[in-house]
């Protein structure tokens, strides 16, 4: 089964765009994943499997690295990625 995320991540910290950007680059490191990033969110699309795989490594590993973030996130079933 195919899922699309749509997340966001807001560190509680003032210097936050190295704590946003480490994600970012985590998970597309991941090649198994569609990664989509604009300036509001992050789309992630794949096997449901592998995506919340992923989720759970890479938010784990952003919590024991930079401590307290809060993440956003919009789930849906299907690959809904923009055609290229």
């Amino acid at each position: 089964m195919q899922l699309s995320v749509e997340i966001s991540k807001y560190p509680l910290h003032s210097d936050y765009i190295p704590f946003i950007k480490s994600f970012i680059d985590r998970v597309n490191q991941h090649g198994e994943l569609k990664v989509i990033t604009n300036t509001m969110s992050t789309q992630i699309f794949g096997e449901y499997d592998v995506v919340m795989e992923v989720l759970q490594k890479e938010m784990k590993a952003s919590y024991e690295q930079f401590g307290k973030s809060v993440f956003v996130c919009k789930f849906i079933s299907g690959d809904l990625s923009p055609e290229v």
